[in-house]
Formats: structure tokens, C-alpha cells, sequence
């Protein structure tokens, strides 16, 4: 368990349009708290205006220690924690970093998730095939079926598509 010292980053979900809301009660609190805003050309019938739309829908990021996840928790507008693989989702500084930086360099940025599909090359995150690399043969509801070449045979697995890392876009 991480000493209640050392902060990290993870990403809370909020109720619809609350970013900015929540993001400024955080910060009331005390708590490091980040909201990236994406700075988008807005048309209306008289003039172009160019306004702060939150990057992430419903998404604000929160650098916290294990102590202040309650406070996080507690506070208006926050619905809960983002998980991955059963615990907070714990978001890397320099991603952060990335984000902040992408944002002050570009305006009208677009979100997308990433789409796994069949022929993109990928690496298994955990379980018996972890590290080995292969190419997504079919995607399922929640599960992608993947080749794995190796030693001179093709195994089919069916794996998670939470322990797959995407190796080209």
C-alpha cells in the first residue's frame, strides 16, 4: 500500500456538466485538482466566440494521497473514482503533463477512444501470455481474439480487452 504521504493522479467521474463545478470545489478544499478545458471555436448567428469546453466529458483528474480519497469522494458533483482492473485508475504525471501541454499548443482538440480491431498489433498486459505480442484476429463484446506467433505455431486466445496494450495505431 502506497504511503499516505506520496500523491498520485487518478481520474474521478462527475454528473454530467459538473467539470468545472467540481473541479473548483476541489480546489476549495485544498485538494490538487486538474480539469483540462479545450478552447473551441463556437458559432453563433452574430460572431465566432472562442470558449473553455472541458476536454473530457464528465471527467476531472485529482492529485491525491490515500487519505484524501474520501474528501474526493464527499464532495458535490463527484460520482465516484475511475477503475481500472478493480482499483482507482491511477493516471501517470506525465501524462498529465502531455494533456497540459497538448492543450496550451492546440485549439478545437477532438477525443477519441482508442478502437481495438481486427489486424492491429497488440501486447498482452497479464496471465499466462503476458508480454507476448500478437495480432487482434476479432473483437467481441469484451473479449478480442488474438493470434500469438511464436516458436513456429499460431495459438488463438480469447483475452480481456483490459489486458491488451495496442502497439500501433
Amino acid at each position: 500500500m502506497a504511503a499516505p504521504t506520496s500523491k498520485k493522479w487518478f481520474a474521478v467521474y462527475t454528473r454530467p456538466r459538473w467539470e468545472k463545478k467540481v473541479h473548483k470545489l476541489l480546489e476549495e478544499k485544498g485538494i490538487e485538482s486538474y480539469c483540462p478545458l479545450n478552447k473551441v471555436h463556437r458559432k453563433w448567428s452574430d460572431r465566432i466566440k472562442i470558449v473553455d469546453e472541458p476536454l473530457f466529458k464528465s471527467y476531472v483528474f485529482v492529485k491525491v494521497n490515500e487519505d484524501e480519497k474520501t474528501q474526493v469522494r464527499m464532495t458535490d458533483g463527484v460520482v465516484n473514482f475511475i477503475y481500472w482492473l478493480g482499483k482507482p485508475a491511477n493516471i501517470k504525471e506525465k501524462e498529465i503533463e502531455t494533456i497540459k501541454r497538448f492543450l496550451n499548443d492546440h485549439h478545437d482538440v477532438e477525443v477519441r477512444p482508442v478502437d481495438i480491431e481486427a489486424g492491429k498489433k497488440v501486447m498482452v498486459q497479464s496471465g499466462i501470455l503476458m508480454g507476448k505480442e500478437g495480432t487482434v484476429k476479432k473483437v467481441l463484446h469484451k473479449k478480442v481474439e488474438v493470434v500469438i506467433e511464436s516458436i513456429g505455431f499460431i495459438l488463438s486466445a480469447y483475452i480481456d480487452k483490459s489486458k491488451i496494450l495496442l502497439l500501433d495505431k
